[in-house]
């Protein structure tokens, strides 16, 4: 459909469901949700991409001499706010790219990061597919309004009411996503108290990027609604499971499945190996960027179903990548380490260029690891070649900046500034005295 029919058919829409507000919504650089309202009278402007804002404002943006930035409304995007059916003042949003005053793409805009990576794939014939599984929790709140991490239920995995009382708000988050265009596949509590899951099915990269991001959004804003507190923070809760944002993917070809291969060993083709030997070889250089905060690596840790050893398998869970049992057309890889903190922008740009170097480099993932790896010495870890991920964000700092690979997919604007405000957010963490260390070391020293 040409951009002027789609822009006639947004306005008509608007009108007929007496849209009042339009939001332009992006992300900035940590993945954070940002937004530009207008009113009705500035629809046809703003559908333009003549909307300009303050860049330095941003995080991670631009400095404040080269501020001026403008957004470049993606008008597939457009959706209508569900819960927003006060009469004539109904909100709806479009999701933007961010370009410089001359119209030229934004170095640092981490939608636009995702489409060159997608280009490349396109490039070599490539189109890829992904699905992330994003759990989050529910907690109540205090009267002031202000979260606890106290939960609202007992339940466990696959619960129902009334051991599961978030049921009812997670229908109601099932219903807003519908409206919004959302295929909601299916949706349970997860295995720790107050933890839940909704599963969406899998689309092209830059829809599932979108799609995250506005996942997030809704969640939180029916969980406030009900008079709860939605987090996508990845560990919470000492002792119990964290929240992971496990991604299935898969290339294709045309219509084909590039993972899928009957006559092969595992039923999988050496597209499909080749791209898994790429995010084994990368993941220890992206893990900044699929679990960038601190408190991720709270979740990576032995025991509680999160990855921490670099190797595949087809059946076992323990590994950083597995290979579900569906094959054909069905077949694909499930990286498990990254969690829904992350910005899925940049996320599924990593990914995608580390499976394609794989590729390109004709790598070798080596046999599947079929035995549980955290019942493994480390004399048997050694004896197969098993690494691990970065034990804490500092290290896994390290290891990003050393990427010549992980530079390129970012670009050096995004890549500096990502560094850059998370060394700062390291060097806070390692300069607090937390309760554990006074619990601990008050009394006895």
């Amino acid at each position: 459909m040409a951009r002027d029919d789609r822009k006639a058919k947004i306005l008509e829409r608007a009108a007929r469901d007496k849209v009042k507000f339009l939001r332009l919504q992006f992300t900035d650089i940590l993945g954070t949700l940002k937004s530009v309202e207008v009113p009705d009278r500035q629809f046809e402007e703003e559908l333009d991409g003549r909307v300009m804002f303050d860049g330095s404002s941003i995080e991670g943006f631009v400095r404040t001499e080269e501020s001026d930035m403008y957004l470049k409304p993606d008008l597939s995007t457009f959706q209508v706010f569900p819960w927003t059916h006060d009469g004539a003042n109904r909100v709806a949003r479009i999701i933007c790219d961010i370009a410089n005053p001359d119209g030229s793409p934004f170095a640092g805009c981490p939608r636009s990061t995702l489409k060159r990576a997608i280009a490349l794939a396109a490039r070599q014939g490539f189109v890829m597919r992904a699905g992330p599984e994003a759990e989050f929790f529910l907690f109540q709140r205090k009267p002031s309004g202000e979260p606890t991490t106290e939960t609202h239920d007992s339940g466990g995995y696959f619960d129902l009411t009334p051991v599961d009382h978030g049921e009812d708000v997670r229908r109601e988050i099932i219903l807003a996503l519908e409206q919004m265009g959302f295929h909601v596949e299916t949706a349970h509590h997860e295995v720790a108290p107050g933890q839940h899951e909704v599963d969406f099915r899998d689309d092209d990269a830059l829809t599932t990027a979108d799609n995250v991001s506005t996942f997030r959004f809704v969640v939180k804003n029916i969980a406030s609604r009900n008079g709860l507190h939605a987090t996508f923070m990845p560990k919470p809760i000492f002792g119990v499971n964290g929240s992971g944002m496990h991604t299935h993917q898969a290339l294709y070809l045309k219509e084909r499945n590039a993972f899928s291969d009957p006559q092969s060993p595992w039923q999988l083709s050496p597209t499909g190996l080749q791209y898994i030997a790429g995010l084994l070889r990368h993941a220890k250089a992206f893990c900044a960027i699929t679990n960038p905060l601190v408190n991720s690596f709270k979740r990576l840790v032995p025991g509680y179903e999160a990855p921490t050893a670099i190797a595949w398998s087809e059946h076992n869970r323990s590994p950083l990548v597995r290979v579900p049992a569906a094959r054909g057309q069905n077949t694909r890889i499930e990286l498990r380490m990254p969690d829904p903190s992350c910005n899925p922008y940049l996320a599924l740009a990593v990914m995608l260029r580390s499976g394609l170097d794989g590729i390109e480099q004709e790598l070798d993932p080596g046999p599947p690891v079929n035995k549980n790896i955290y019942k493994m010495s480390h004399r048997e870890r050694r004896h197969l070649r098993i690494d691990e991920l970065p034990g804490n964000l500092s290290e896994a700092l390290d290891e990003l900046a050393k990427s010549g690979l992980m530079r390129d997919t970012l670009g050096d604007h995004i890549f500096d500034h990502f560094l850059a405000a998370k060394r700062a957010e390291w060097d806070s963490y390692i300069r607090h005295v937390s309760p554990w260390e006074i619990d601990r070391y008050l009394n006895t020293y």
